[in-house]
């Protein structure tokens, strides 16, 4: 089924030096943007991450230190990256608990201050564990009859996230072919941060999702224990996070 979009969808993987948002790094990153009109463009751009990348990590998606020794550092494309995906939704497999995470932390340390938050945020892997529960290979080989071949490639793994949503989509028609229900669907947290160690409450305020000041107003933490901020921006948490609660700090001391 055709995708019927209102604005463009970039559908994107990454492939990285391991599966921690604050201390790994993009080794590769793999689009594909599809617009309303229907027309696709695609692009694979690997990255020289400025650490070594392990071999567990290697073992897996086939790039070596040697690969991308040559290669650019993110901060060298992390424009070229928000220029081709600016004023689009996004979509990948897995993407809302790591890929996209990763990414803004990427984009931060480059000094690229985009707010992510605003987009619509399509998980394919979510629709697949609640319908069906299996991997990304054989989500494939479910929907689209097709073995995945180059498995753990980004390009290879992007394009089949891509064909699968579109499977899912003539397969369920409690499905709505739109990307707001899609975003909703997918969405498994209200988090205000993507690490979620903030989350909104039903009243849509600010709440700590973690430690001992967990289901706190954030605020009210702020307000009552000055340490806690400085805290948080000195110790080993996503950078993302900081910003958001930064953010919140500097609203509440202008009100």
């Amino acid at each position: 089924m055709k995708l019927q979009l209102k604005n463009p969808i970039v559908f994107f993987d990454l492939e990285t030096t391991g599966t921690n948002i604050v201390t790994d790094r993009i080794v590769e990153i793999s689009y594909l943007k599809i617009y309303p009109n229907g027309r696709e463009e695609s692009k694979t751009i690997r990255i020289n991450p400025e650490m070594p990348i392990p071999e567990s990590a290697s073992a897996i998606h086939g790039i070596y230190n040697k690969d991308v020794a040559d290669c650019p550092t993110f901060k060298e494309v992390a424009k070229e990256i928000m220029r081709d995906i600016e004023g689009s939704d996004l979509a990948g497999y897995n993407s809302n608990r790591f890929d996209i995470p990763l990414l803004a932390e990427e984009l931060l340390r480059a000094e690229v201050d985009v707010d992510l938050m605003r987009r619509k945020f399509v998980d394919v892997q979510v629709i697949f564990h609640k319908m069906e529960q299996r991997t990304l290979s054989a989500a494939y080989k479910f929907y689209c009859d097709k073995d995945l071949e180059n498995a753990h490639s980004a390009e290879a793994d992007t394009i089949a996230t891509y064909e699968i949503l579109q499977a899912q989509l003539d397969r369920y028609p409690e499905l709505k072919n739109d990307i707001e229900f899609l975003a909703k669907y997918t969405a498994q947290t209200n988090n205000v941060d993507f690490a979620g160690r903030i989350i909104y409450n039903e009243k849509g305020e600010e709440i700590i999702n973690f430690g001992k000041y967990k289901g706190q107003k954030v605020e009210t933490v702020l307000k009552n224990d000055p340490g806690y901020y400085g805290w948080i921006m000195s110790s080993d948490f996503a950078l993302h996070t900081k910003k958001v609660l930064t953010n919140i700090k500097l609203r509440d001391f202008q009100k």
